[in-house]
């Protein structure tokens, strides 16, 4: 079966060939400079995808699971997939605020999730969470730079460590050093004795955060609560990364704020 995307955007579908009539059809897509691009199978099976097409083919790209920024304003119809990123403010940055329509991430489904935000330099992206993170921790999101570094955010529910907490904050969960000892492990993967750099504590509009560093692994980790969820954000890079962009991974993970 041939399928053919034009340059308008319009979606022609070819008769089935022969060899491909009553098979089930891998559908591959492929984004490159060129206006269109095309590979043929092992099953006569040519897909044929215009870039300036994939605008009305999100259904094709719901399928695909595709990521990148050429088709962020194209996920709205993507279950979890929502694009939150704004355009970059006059010093490079852009914010990303969880969409109020996105829904939960793995295992965190059965509520609404208070959204929340951060800023990161021009340059860093969304990146698929897989259902396998950390042991099947309650991953909502992951961003990265290849050159810079890479963060996610783990919205797990209070209940799964305490029953009477609807209406949570990070006090009432614990202090600092009680929040780094027992979920620092689900961060790094390991115990986080002897690695806590430093410990800090803000208020912004009215909800307390703890910031933590640690060094190994290099990562900040900034922890609050509201409603019925812990919120555990943490930015994290290479040796080298983390000495050329401390100052930048640094902002971003004191820029998190459940809102």
């Amino acid at each position: 079966m041939t399928v053919l995307l034009s340059p308008s955007s319009s979606l022609f579908l070819a008769k089935p060939s022969a060899v491909a009539k009553g098979r089930a059809a891998a559908v591959t897509c492929f984004s490159g400079p060129s206006l269109s691009v095309g590979r043929e199978d092992q099953e006569g099976v040519a897909v044929v995808v215009g870039r300036r097409a994939l605008a009305s083919a999100a259904a094709v790209a719901s399928v695909l699971g595709f990521a990148g920024r050429g088709l962020a304003a194209n996920q709205g119809l993507l279950a979890g997939r929502v694009p939150g990123l704004s355009e970059p403010d006059e010093n490079g940055w852009r914010t990303y605020r969880r969409p109020d329509d996105k829904s939960g991430g793995h295992g965190v489904g059965w509520s609404p999730i208070i959204p929340y935000s951060f800023k990161v330099p021009d340059g860093w992206d969304e990146v698929p969470v897989s259902i396998a993170d950390l042991g099947g921790t309650e991953i909502d999101l992951r961003f990265a730079n290849p050159k810079e570094g890479r963060l996610f955010v783990i919205v797990a529910p209070v209940r799964r460590f305490a029953d009477d907490l609807d209406d949570a904050t990070i006090e009432k969960i614990g202090s600092p050093e009680k929040v780094i000892t027992a979920f620092g492990p689900e961060v790094i993967g390991e115990n986080v004795e002897g690695k806590v750099l430093s410990s800090e504590t803000a208020a912004h509009s009215g909800r307390t955060y703890y910031q933590f560093e640690l060094e190994p692994p290099h990562v900040f980790i900034t922890a609050t609560a509201a409603g019925n969820r812990l919120y555990l954000f943490s930015v994290t890079a290479n040796g080298l990364q983390w000495k050329r962009h401390y100052k930048d991974l640094k902002q971003i993970a004191q820029s998190f704020r459940v809102v």
